[in-house]
């Protein structure tokens, strides 16, 4: 059959060497970090979680612990002899504590979930979802080639009408002041920004230590900057020298001054800019995208009442478990190697449903046999329909795609099947 020669003939795609040591590992049993669609890095089998530039860390601990070491070892000795009672020792005790607390602060905002919404299996069904909505007016339904869901939806906060829009990613709509972050690749709850300092997103289970982390850096930062002018002074008065005297006696007090009072305008500047946000209700990204200054805020609910939610109310608890187990099939992998304008249909026969079978039953390779042997008989004759009966939302044709998925099924059923899906001679 010349159908069938041509597909022999073909080069057909390979799955990634990823997906082939899922497929051929003894134990399908997995954990959802482990085939977790996002950019995120894990750690401790999963216990933390961090975005995919977690490296920059490293800097950022350095910037904060670099100067206190050398506060301690530099300038305290002189603090420690000028003050008495034990006074110089509490100084250096307080810097090291304090140090101590900002980079917990630290790896409290950069190691955990900051509201990560999981994805959809498959889109949502478009009946459920216009049902009680309000459809955007922009929204090309009535074409055949425009889209299967509406791109935004109305709904209320507050009595003020607000737009959510579809995530293509994540297959859903995304809910009020929530948005997807392109460095991360998820959706993230009442998403801030995405800080590169802490190399994570800054959402709604984070904020509040992310916030905690930045005003804590500025009073070490003040703390730093402040002890180093009392020892600067300490010299003067004891050497009965001007400031530049004082400052070639320590030279390190010199350089501490002058980068905690650089360090000190980025970090304050940034606090007193998110106290602003705080008390207005407001993230980064509403602020510098919808400008509620001049405009009515949904979520503006008094000056009080915000800061209350912000640090005294409960911290919502995660909405992924990243430690279940999960279990493998060979079709999820396939599907999760397709290329995403190829992806399979929802409503296809075959069900690449992740985590809710293990295996496909033989009846539905059968179908899809059939179906493709229908299509291939059509390609044959020299015709090829517009539409098939399989979903009236898609159109199949004999793709590489289905290329790679039949030659997996091969591989489970032998050569006979993989014969006859071909059509060879």
């Amino acid at each position: 059959m010349q159908g069938g020669k041509m597909y022999k003939g073909a080069a057909l795609p390979q799955l990634s060497d990823s997906n082939r040591r899922i497929i051929d590992s003894n134990d399908p049993t997995l954990r959802v970090y482990q085939v977790w669609k996002g950019s995120n890095r894990f750690c401790f089998g999963g216990r933390l979680i961090f975005g995919p530039d977690a490296r920059s860390l490293l800097l950022t601990v350095s910037l904060i612990v670099i100067p206190v070491i050398l506060f301690c070892a530099f300038v305290s000795q002189n603090l420690v002899k000028e003050f008495h009672h034990h006074l110089g020792y509490l100084i250096v005790v307080i810097s090291a504590l304090f140090t101590l607390y900002v980079v917990i602060l630290l790896f409290l905002t950069s190691g955990r979930d900051p509201g990560i919404i999981p994805r959809n299996l498959h889109p949502p069904d478009l009946d459920d979802e216009v049902d009680g909505s309000t459809i955007s007016a922009d929204w090309p339904g009535n074409q055949t080639s425009g889209p299967n869901l509406p791109p935004t939806k109305d709904i209320k906060v507050n009595g003020m009408v607000v737009k959510v829009k579809y995530c293509q990613t994540c297959m859903l709509y995304r809910p009020p002041r929530c948005s997807h972050c392109s460095i991360c690749n998820n959706c993230v709850e009442r998403f801030d920004h995405h800080c590169p300092w802490v190399g994570q997103c800054i959402g709604k289970r984070n904020y509040r230590f992310f916030f905690m982390f930045v005003s804590s850096t500025t009073l070490l930062c003040l703390y730093v900057f402040a002890f180093c002018w009392v020892n600067i002074r300490k010299i003067m008065v004891a050497y009965h020298s001007n400031l530049w005297t004082a400052l070639m006696k320590s030279p390190v007090s010199g350089v501490l001054i002058l980068y905690t009072f650089v360090t000190a305008w980025f970090v304050g500047g940034l606090t007193a800019f998110h106290l602003y946000l705080i008390c207005t209700n407001q993230t980064t990204y509403e602020n510098f995208r919808y400008r509620y200054d001049g405009k009515m805020n949904p979520y503006n609910r008094g000056c009080v009442r915000n800061i209350l939610e912000i640090f005294f109310s409960q911290i919502p608890g995660s909405r992924n478990n990243f430690r279940a187990k999960f279990k493998v099939d060979s079709s999820s992998i396939l599907a999760s190697s397709m290329p995403l304008g190829h992806a399979m249909s929802p409503k296809m026969s075959l069900d690449v449903e992740i985590g809710k079978r293990q295996a496909v039953a033989a009846e539905d390779f059968e179908d899809l046999h059939s179906q493709i042997d229908s299509v291939g008989g059509l390609e044959r004759c020299g015709t090829q329909p517009s539409h098939t009966n399989w979903d009236q939302k898609a159109n199949w044709e004999i793709t590489p795609d289905m290329h790679t998925l039949v030659t997996e099924f091969g591989m489970e059923h032998g050569p006979t099947d993989r014969q006859k899906i071909y059509g060879g001679n």
